[in-house]
């Protein structure tokens, strides 16, 4: 990926690690995206992560992915990884079951 200015549109593919599920944090994240101009989704995973995919305005996004450090007020998140791409043509945001 070849960036040519901050407000190049990206695609962040992400996990979050921790205490992430049965804390809203999905549905904090859903709430926290109309913040910014955002598509993509967010789901729990069966291995307690939750992963997300934001895409849109790369300060936008990397907004987010900072967001998700935190994430809900009852969330305890112990790590975030991260992986940035071209868009992928995301629509809407979601939460995915």
């Amino acid at each position: 990926m070849t960036e040519r200015d901050g407000d190049d549109e990206v695609h962040a593919h992400v996990y979050v690690s921790g205490r992430v599920q049965g804390v809203a944090y999905r549905a904090n994240t859903r709430e926290a995206v109309r913040d910014y101009d955002i598509e993509g989704w967010v789901r729990n995973l069966d291995d307690g992560r939750v992963e997300a995919v934001f895409e849109g305005p790369r300060p936008d996004v990397e907004e987010m992915v900072e967001w998700c450090e935190t994430g809900s007020p009852a969330a305890r998140v112990d790590d975030v990884e991260v992986e940035f791409s071209e868009p992928k043509g995301a629509s809407g945001f979601r939460v995915r079951w």
